[in-house]
């Protein structure tokens, strides 16, 4: 895959709504679903886009949120939106995380360059990075297509 589209790819996904990222159901591609929304006045329909890491052969999430934060954040009534809207801290509940800062491609990695030289394939590392994790992916391919609402990811095809 071109890095250079593979890279105005991901730039596009800055600012947008992580609302699901995990293997998909035949556990060999990792897919990521953003919720794309522009201001009204552009005119522009807001979108869900999946974006389908191919031949992924590493994923590693992590969180990015401080271990203070998580201490305050363990309570289920935060995994709910209307319960943790009102209690101190991390709210689960709101089902999304914005794409901030963001996705980029990193340099090739010794393991990139391993699977490329066993598959005969280009291999790439990404990182994507939300307000609450970190995920990095090693892959060959990403494809992008829209899917309606009401998508779930774990419904075979």
């Amino acid at each position: 895959m071109d890095t250079a589209v593979l890279e105005q790819l991901l730039d596009e996904t800055f600012d947008h709504a992580v609302v699901h990222h995990g293997y998909t159901n035949y556990m060999r591609d990792y897919e990521v679903v953003v919720y794309m929304t522009a201001d009204p006045s552009t005119g522009v329909k807001p979108s869900y886009l999946r974006y389908l890491f191919r031949y992924c052969v590493e994923a590693r999430c992590e969180t990015s949120l401080p271990a203070m934060t998580w201490q305050r954040s363990l309570d289920d009534r935060l995994t709910d939106h209307e319960s943790g809207v009102d209690l101190d801290g991390f709210v689960w509940g709101v089902k999304w995380h914005p794409m901030y800062p963001g996705a980029k491609l990193l340099p090739p990695t010794d393991a990139a360059l391993r699977w490329s030289h066993a598959l005969g394939i280009d291999f790439h590392d990404v990182l994507l990075e939300t307000n609450a994790h970190r995920l990095t992916l090693l892959f060959s391919e990403l494809q992008v297509t829209e899917v309606p609402v009401g998508y779930t990811p774990f419904v075979a095809d």
